[in-house]
């Protein structure tokens, strides 16, 4: 099950990085990301999301996290 999840955060980042361009298609994927990935996956997602893209969606990146974290 841990691989599972191992793949689906590899997945999430690989679909970030391809809709990045976008602040709506971004926005829309990270939520589907949030809810995919769970437990120590997910706040390692947040934590490479504000490596990468930090400078560009910081608060995008805080709101669907603040929000899914709570879930």
């Amino acid at each position: 099950m841990k691989e599972n999840g191992r793949k689906m955060l590899e997945l999430s980042q690989q679909v970030l990085q391809k809709v990045s361009f976008d602040p709506r298609l971004f926005r829309k994927e990270l939520v589907k990301a949030a809810r995919w990935v769970r437990g120590k996956d997910q706040l390692l997602l947040k934590a490479w999301c504000l490596a990468t893209f930090g400078h560009t969606y910081k608060d995008v990146i805080q709101e669907v996290f603040q929000h899914s974290l709570r879930s």
